[in-house]
C-alpha cells in the first residue's frame, strides 16, 4: 500500500475505534499497519549530564562572584542555571527513537521527523554496539549507539537485517 492509502486506512480506523468505544463495544485490533512497524527508543544522558555539570559550574561561580562583591542581587544567576537545569531534563525526558515500518525507517533529527525510503538506502552496518544506516546521496550516516544513546542494538540490527532482506539491501557486519 501507499504511504497515502495506509494513512487513510489508520484514519478511518480510528474514527471507527471512537464509534465503536462510545457503543460500548471493544476497539477493533486488526491492522496490518500497525503489526509491520516496530519502534526502538533510546535514552538522551550525555547531553543532560554536561548540562547539569555548567549549572553546576555557574551556580558555583554566581555565588563565589557574589560573595566576593558583596551583591546581594544573584536572581539572574539562579534564573540561568534553573534554565539550564530545566533544558537538561527536557532532553533527557525526550527520547530519540528508530522507526522500522514496511518500506521505510524514521527517527527524530534537528526536532523533525526524518524518513528514508528503502530505496533510498545504499546499506547497513551493523556492529556489536551501534548500528548504522547508510543513504544514498545527501541523506548521510544515521548512526544508532548503544553507548550514546542506549539503544537495544542487538534487537535493532535483527530486525533491520529482516527489513533490509525484504528490500534487498546489503547488510556488513562488524
Amino acid at each position: 500500500m501507499s504511504r497515502s492509502w495506509e494513512r487513510k486506512v489508520s484514519k478511518n480506523m480510528q474514527q471507527l475505534n471512537k464509534k465503536r468505544k462510545k457503543q460500548g463495544m471493544s476497539t477493533y485490533q486488526g491492522s496490518a499497519i500497525s503489526d509491520t512497524m516496530d519502534v526502538f527508543k533510546g535514552r538522551k544522558y550525555v547531553l543532560p549530564i554536561v548540562l547539569l555539570a555548567l549549572a553546576a559550574l555557574y551556580a558555583l561561580l554566581g555565588s563565589a562572584a557574589a560573595k566576593a562583591t558583596g551583591d546581594s542581587n544573584e536572581v539572574l544567576n539562579w534564573v540561568g542555571v534553573g534554565l539550564y537545569i530545566l533544558l537538561a531534563l527536557m532532553i533527557f525526558l525526550r527520547k530519540p527513537y528508530l522507526k522500522i515500518e514496511r518500506a521505510s525507517v524514521s527517527t527524530m533529527k534537528f526536532n523533525r521527523e526524518r524518513r528514508l525510503a528503502a530505496s533510498e538506502i545504499e546499506k547497513i552496518k551493523i556492529a556489536s554496539g551501534s548500528v548504522v544506516i547508510q543513504g544514498k546521496g545527501k541523506a548521510g550516516n544515521w548512526v544508532f549507539s548503544r553507548m550514546i544513546n542506549l539503544y537495544d542494538t542487538q534487537a535493532m540490527g535483527e530486525r533491520l537485517e529482516e527489513f533490509a532482506k525484504a528490500h534487498h539491501i546489503p547488510v556488513e557486519h562488524h
